[in-house]
């Protein structure tokens, strides 16, 4: 039987607008972390940096100056069995809050699902399509 998941692909931080060139800099300047990926705009840039194994950090651009939830989006973890994955969680009961779909993340093909686990953390599955 294979790995249902295979370790964690990202953590997600979304700072307030205000703080995301900090962030980045904080993580990219003085941690030396690398970028792996960027992608949005310049009014809503995100970024993919290094953890410096196979896990990376995801920098998520804030949209206002509010944080209802904190700083920490999500936790995504890599698996490339994302449908039967949430269809064991959705038996459990638990809250899916967005369904299997395929997404093309700066032109990466990737598909990713989200539901929230027992203690209300928002939890990503991630997988890279190629």
């Amino acid at each position: 039987m294979s790995k249902l998941i295979q370790g964690v692909h990202h953590i997600a931080v979304k700072p307030t607008a205000e703080n995301y060139r900090r962030t980045v800099e904080f993580y990219t300047g003085l941690l030396g972390m690398e970028t792996v990926k960027s992608w949005g705009d310049p009014e809503r840039p995100c970024l993919m940096i290094s953890c410096g194994d196979n896990s990376c950090m995801e920098i998520l651009s804030g949209e206002s100056d509010q944080l209802p939830a904190g700083p920490l989006a999500h936790i995504a973890f890599a698996t490339d069995k994302v449908d039967e994955l949430i269809e064991k969680v959705r038996a459990e009961g638990y809250e899916i809050t967005d369904e299997p779909k395929d997404v093309d993340l700066g032109g990466t093909p990737i598909r990713i699902a989200f539901f929230y686990g027992p203690t209300h953390e928002h939890i990503e599955l991630f997988w890279v399509k190629g």
